[in-house]
Order: C-alpha cells, then sequence, then structure tokens
C-alpha cells in the first residue's frame, strides 16, 4: 500500500529579517558616477551593472544612475536583462556576451542590443534582426571576447546598424603597462575603418588613463561602486557598501584557549569575543584572518580572531565596552585595502557578498 504525502504546512508569518545587512549610499554611487564622468572630458558616461550590479542590486543601481543622468547600462548575460523587468525607451541596454542562438526569441523580443563578438554571432544577428542595431566588440589585444581587428576589417561588418563600436583594456590600472597605448592604436585603426554611432574603449580604470582613452562613450564598473580602478583614483572614490553583521554570542574566552577550526589562534589574555552572522557562504572568504579583517563597534576596533568558517565570524570586541548578544558590528570593508589584505580583486570582494544580506539603500 502507497503511502500518501503528507500535506505541507502552509506558514502565514512574515520572515524574519536577516542577520546581515548591506548599507549602501546612493549619493556615493551617484558621486563615483560623476567623477567617473568628469574623467572622460565630457562624453557620454554609462554603467556596468552586471553581476546584479557588482552585487549591489542591478536594477537600484539603474535607477539611481539614470536618476543622475546615466543612459547606457551593461549586462553580461541575456538573464540579466530579463531580471532587470521593463526597460525605459530613454535607456540603452547591452548584453556583453552577444547571442546564441537560443537567445533569440527574447532577444528580438527586448529592446536590449547584443554586442556581437564572433563571425556567428554577426550572420546570426544579421539573418534574424532585420537591420535592428547591434554594438561589436573588437579584440584589440585582451584575447578574451571580440572579433579580431582582420576581421572586423574584412567587410564582415559591412551593412551591419552598429550602435557602438567598442574594446576593453586589459592593462588600464597599470597606467605605465604598453600594452594600453597598443590597444589604444589598434582601436583607433578600427574607429577610422568601420561606421559606427559611437565608439568606446574605456572602463573604469580606462578612464583614469585621460580622455583619449574615453572616444565618445565610457563604461565603468568597479569606480562606481567604490573601487580604485587605478592609481589616479587613489583617494577619490567614496565608500558605497558598507557591511554589518548581527553578533549570536558573546563569551569570555580565557587565556590560552583557541578560537575556531583549526586551533589557529590562542588567547594571549583573556577576552571578550563577539560571534557574528557572517562567513565564507556570503562572501567573506578565508582570505580574511590571520591578522587580516576586523569590524567596530561603537568606534572601537574589533579584530578578527581565528578562521572564517561558513557562516560565522569571531571578534575580538575587548575593547568595545557594552557588546552584547544581538548587537550590530559593522564589517571593515575599504575595498583596496582589503584586496591588498587579502590577495582578493575588489571585484571578487564585492560580487561574491551573498543572498543572506539585506540590501539597504540610504
Amino acid at each position: 500500500m502507497t503511502r500518501a504525502p503528507e500535506a505541507c504546512i502552509a506558514l502565514r508569518v512574515t520572515p524574519p529579517p536577516p542577520a546581515l545587512r548591506l548599507d549602501i549610499d546612493s549619493a556615493a554611487l551617484v558621486a563615483n558616477w560623476r567623477w567617473l564622468a568628469a574623467r572622460g572630458g565630457g562624453v557620454a558616461c554609462g554603467a556596468a551593472v552586471k553581476a546584479n550590479g557588482y552585487g549591489l542590486g542591478a536594477h537600484e543601481v539603474v535607477s539611481r544612475l539614470a536618476a543622475a543622468g546615466a543612459r547606457d547600462f551593461y549586462v553580461a548575460t541575456w538573464g540579466e536583462a530579463a531580471a532587470l523587468g521593463d526597460w525605459s525607451a530613454g535607456l540603452g541596454l547591452s548584453v556583453l556576451h552577444g547571442i546564441r542562438a537560443e537567445d533569440l526569441p527574447f532577444a528580438l523580443a527586448h529592446p536590449a542590443r547584443p554586442v556581437l563578438n564572433t563571425p556567428a554571432m554577426v550572420k546570426l544577428w544579421r539573418d534574424a534582426a532585420d537591420g535592428r542595431p547591434c554594438d561589436v566588440m573588437i579584440d584589440t589585444g585582451m584575447n578574451r571576447l571580440g572579433l579580431t581587428p582582420e576581421e572586423a576589417l574584412s567587410g564582415l561588418l559591412d551593412g551591419l546598424a552598429i550602435d557602438t563600436l567598442m574594446s576593453h583594456l586589459a592593462c588600464a590600472d597599470e597606467p605605465e603597462h604598453p600594452l594600453n597605448e597598443r590597444q589604444l592604436a589598434s582601436f583607433q585603426t578600427c574607429k577610422a575603418q568601420i561606421p559606427a554611432r559611437r565608439y568606446s574603449l574605456a572602463n573604469s580604470a580606462g578612464l583614469c588613463l585621460g580622455p583619449r582613452y574615453a572616444f565618445d562613450l565610457a563604461r565603468p564598473g568597479l569606480g562606481l561602486y567604490g573601487g580604485v580602478a587605478g592609481p589616479a583614483a587613489d583617494g577619490a572614490m567614496a565608500q558605497v557598501v558598507r557591511p554589518h553583521a548581527q553578533v549570536v554570542q558573546v563569551r569570555d574566552v580565557p587565556a590560552g584557549a583557541t578560537i575556531g577550526y583549526g586551533a589557529t589562534f590562542t588567547a594571549p589574555a583573556p577576552m571578550r569575543v563577539a560571534i557574528l552572522n557572517l562567513g565564507y557562504a556570503d562572501g567573506y572568504l578565508r582570505a580574511f584572518g590571520g591578522g587580516v579583517g576586523g569590524a567596530s563597534a561603537g568606534g572601537s576596533a574589533c579584530p578578527l580572531v581565528g578562521r572564517v568558517s561558513m557562516d560565522l565570524i569571531a571578534m575580538d570586541v575587548s575593547r568595545a565596552g557594552g557588546v552584547g548578544d544581538g548587537d550590530w558590528l559593522a564589517i571593515d570593508f575599504d575595498l583596496a585595502k582589503a584586496a591588498r589584505d587579502t590577495g582578493l580583486s575588489q571585484y571578487e570582494l564585492l560580487t561574491g557578498l551573498g543572498h543572506r544580506y539585506l540590501r539597504r539603500w540610504t
């Protein structure tokens, strides 16, 4: 006799708030966009909002930057375009990874433009799109996505309605790297021979190289979100995101006791330690630890002690009087410093922020 499945219990209560939050500063985001736009000498300045707005929320980023004057936005895939929902006719949206045959039905119904990266993509779009605009990526030296200059100049693109001809800089965060000038020269050659409405080369780091790299349209990403994309941006970018974590438990640890997996930290004296709802499942990776990472409570520094666990970390709150169960600590999250200290890139630190945070825009 087959047993009937048990009925599900319908929960009709509001879920509790998360024990993690990101405080995201709208004014800082807009200020960074304006600073980057000024570096371009007055050319149009868009925004990369792929990877869910670098982890902060693509829809919220688009709405705030569009209100500030941005008109061009960039996602990686058609799934990311769909996640943005209804799209304003007054804004441009480009899909950087181009188009596959299985993308066509959605792409032809959506106002976003594909960025064509291969001869096969060019043919697919030419045959299906009935003259609709597209963007085209030229690989000028990064050897990632894009047509080679030889392919682009072969006549392959003749007759396409190219809105933006673009390329991407590989080493713009190193101003003296010789590849920057080689890529600039290669792109200028393509620009001179391939008709398009606009031309675009600079990301955040490219804008830091100066107006020669800006052309008609810039496509910043990292700098918008508070990352330092090159020496010219050092000290200029406002911090956009500040993580906070709630205390699960405060405990007294005697001198000589160890903390965390592997017993890698030994208390040198009696300590008061706060265990926080935060770990590598939330993007706070094990590169933190060993003297790297910390938080603050009431203006007092609270160093990270022991290894980072999946969902928990320990902070020394001995000098932060009054921290108790349920309190919130502000996590140290200066992107450039955290990248130097951990060896992680600023991009990893941002895009790794997980789904368990409440994202609170201010």
